[in-house]
């Protein structure tokens, strides 16, 4: 087994064991100690609170890992297709380790977190990641697709508000759920047309002839199913946003009506 090789494995393994124990103690003490109602949830809210927890952490690390490899990683930088670039694999490695272990999580408690959608989304993901791992291609742009994560803390927050039944006009809910829509849109929808553009630019190129028909087609296809998901992700929250910004405003032309008689 090369160095490579052994970064790779060992970072998986090491990311897998640390969501395991996430999930299954660290959440558990962790969110008792920061958060009183969490004790009062039911074993079922329990268990998807400790799995957003873990989906949190993973966003967070893997997103601002990404973030310092965008801009400073020469290796990755200098070639976006056959840059082998060792930050890049241990970020990715990380993502895959964590996928695995909410892979995992879902299947065994698939009744009570159980979600088709996250099922296809980790699989095409850790797709798409094989290759990158295996191969060493891809790796700018496996890390670039990495970034869509910072969205995440923004949506499991969002869910921690409701099960801990803050009011859905309090102050928090409403700031949380305009971060949510505006990052979702900044790192999942907005670099879709740029990315499409880039791919469609590299068409017929030596460096992308050179990556083969198997993975040429794998990196496109993974990335249309994670970005419909992204969409159709999007005009969800964007609904939810526009009701509660729509129930806002007649509350308060409500309260000014009172306030209006009252006078």
């Amino acid at each position: 087994m090369d160095t490579n090789t052994k970064l790779v494995f060992n970072s998986v393994i090491t990311s897998f064991f640390t969501f395991q124990l996430l999930f299954y103690f660290i959440s558990f003490w962790f969110s008792a100690k920061v958060s009183p109602g969490f004790n009062s949830l039911s074993y079922e809210k329990k268990i998807e609170w400790n799995s957003r927890v873990g989906s949190t952490c993973h966003s967070l690390v893997v997103g601002l890992f990404g973030l310092y490899i965008l801009f400073f990683d020469e290796v990755a930088k200098a070639d976006p297709l056959w840059g082998d670039s060792s930050l890049v694999k241990v970020n990715i490695s990380i993502a895959t380790g964590y996928l695995i272990s909410d892979l995992l999580i879902l299947i065994l408690y698939w009744k009570v977190i159980g979600d088709k959608y996250f099922i296809i989304h980790h699989c095409a993901a850790l797709y798409a990641y094989y290759f990158v791992l295996r191969d060493g291609v891809l790796a700018y742009i496996g890390n670039f697709r990495l970034l869509a994560e910072l969205s995440s803390p923004f949506v499991n927050q969002r869910w921690f508000f409701e099960a801990l039944k803050y009011p859905k006009f309090s102050k928090a809910n409403v700031i949380n759920g305009i971060l949510m829509t505006v990052v979702f849109f900044i790192v999942r929808i907005v670099p879709i047309p740029p990315f499409y553009s880039y791919i469609y630019s590299l068409l017929g190129t030596e460096a992308y002839i050179r990556l083969g028909f198997l993975i040429q087609c794998s990196w496109i296809s993974t990335c249309v199913v994670l970005d419909v998901m992204n969409v159709m992700w999007m005009i969800k929250i964007t609904k939810g946003c526009i009701k509660v910004i729509s129930l806002i405003r007649q509350e308060k032309a409500k309260s000014s009506l009172q306030n209006g008689k009252l006078d």
